[in-house]
């Protein structure tokens, strides 16, 4: 495969509207969660990534059948022939393990290998095997295979959770839909996704309440119905958009895009100097002609501040007056854009979970190479506000979550060419 890359002419302002793509983090466990519906979901609004890929990959692979139209994915699952998947399509994606709780619900013997993706540091999946052990799951862990089995039944649990695990609490509302009795699942994540999720599977039929909240409670059903659902959109996105029109000192329209959603993002942005008003089924975004340099960014669960949104802040945070501290509390290995950054001209110094930015005029272009998804926005971030012209490489990373993202800015006036 060859290397692809952007070319960013940077220092041009950007205006107009923008429709916020469906977003990747719903998208996958809902597709994983179509396994228990035998027949055609429709998924509105659904994003073409290569994450959204690997799991359509995944799910051809087992037998099912997916085709596309335009942002509308049609996935026939009635005919599931096989209960393993090879560690070629699991290494694809880190949220590949999203799958365990679909498969062993479908299926009473399930094997797979660990999940691959983004070099985030550790992300133990043992909340995920620990809780579906206690729904009646045996699991052996062999060479970085999962062998698991249902010997008896799959059956509800009171499972409380360590952290307020994403991926954790998905798996078992998946696994938990159609076992038998009720699950409880006690400190919860809260992710908008979580509730994205349960308003599918309550769609098909599940009886799922509390999604959203730190209890979740699933009362089981004997078996669920397709159904069609619109994807939520991406808040992630939204708010790298948002910091490239920060930097760029521009005015965007954004559509489609849920306010409320982003209640942990609009208040840094307003800390920043931009003016961010609501406007029916979106916002209006002003960019001020110096930003302010927000005081401090704590990453944290849902409602906090999110570590995806994180990078792309950086860059904001690099152009603005003062000085900005972070703290990174979800993530080791979050800080690979730190040093690519500097290739710009930013001012960034870390110490451990620490990033302390000292705010500079501007940013001179850069070759900069990206190692992860939400470190690829940020460089792109920056290049849009970088004097001269920048490359950056590694985009391979980005179109894990964005869409198009060069066609998007190009539409609102940036000057980025994929190579």
């Amino acid at each position: 495969m060859g290397v692809s890359m952007y070319i960013v002419e940077g220092g041009r302002t950007l205006q107009g509207e923008v429709r916020v793509q469906g977003s990747k983090n719903s998208a996958l466990p809902i597709l994983a969660a179509s396994l228990l519906c035998r027949g055609e979901s429709v998924l509105f609004n659904c994003p073409r990534l290569s994450d959204v890929e690997a799991s359509l990959t995944i799910l051809r692979y087992i037998g099912c059948t997916a085709r596309r139209e335009g942002d509308v994915l049609i996935v026939d699952t009635e005919s599931v022939t096989r209960s393993e998947i090879p560690s070629s399509l699991m290494h694809k994606m880190r949220s590949s393990i999203i799958f365990l709780g679909a498969m062993i619900a479908r299926f009473d013997r399930v094997r797979m290998s660990f999940p691959g993706g983004c070099e985030l540091g550790p992300r133990p999946i043992d909340l995920h095997l620990s809780a579906l052990r206690e729904m009646g799951v045996e699991i052996c862990e062999d060479h970085g295979e999962l062998d698991c089995r249902v010997n008896d039944v799959l059956h509800g649990a009171n499972i409380a959770l360590t952290i307020p695990s994403v991926g954790a609490t998905e798996n078992i509302m998946i696994a938990a839909a159609t076992a038998e009795g009720t699950t409880i699942i006690s400190n919860a994540a809260r992710e908008p996704e979580i509730t994205d999720l349960a308003d599918y599977l309550n769609a098909c039929g599940a009886k799922i309440s509390g999604a959203g909240e730190s209890t979740v409670i699933i009362d089981g059903v004997r078996h669920l119905s397709p159904a069609s659902h619109a994807i939520i959109p991406d808040r992630i996105v939204a708010a790298t958009l948002m910091s490239a029109a920060a930097v760029t000192g521009s005015d965007i329209r954004f559509k489609s895009i849920i306010p409320s959603h982003l209640e942990s993002i609009i208040p840094v942005f307003r800390e920043c100097g931009c003016e961010i008003e609501s406007e029916g089924e979106g916002i209006v975004f002003r960019s001020p002609y110096r930003l302010t340099g927000p005081k401090l960014i704590r990453t944290m669960p849902y409602p906090g501040f999110p570590t995806d949104a994180q990078a792309p802040m950086m860059s904001v945070a690099s152009v603005a007056n003062g000085m900005t501290v972070f703290v990174e509390n979800m993530f080791e290995s979050r800080y690979s854009h730190v040093s690519e950054l500097c290739r710009f001209g930013a001012d960034i110094r870390v110490e451990g979970r620490v990033a302390v930015v000292d705010g500079v005029r501007r940013l001179l272009s850069a070759h900069v190479h990206a190692r992860d998804l939400r470190g690829a926005a940020a460089l792109v971030v920056a290049a849009l506000c970088a004097r001269g012209t920048s490359e950056v490489e590694g985009i391979e990373y980005l179109e894990r979550g964005y869409e198009d993202l060069e066609l998007v800015l190009s539409s609102l006036g940036a000057d980025i060419k994929k190579l």
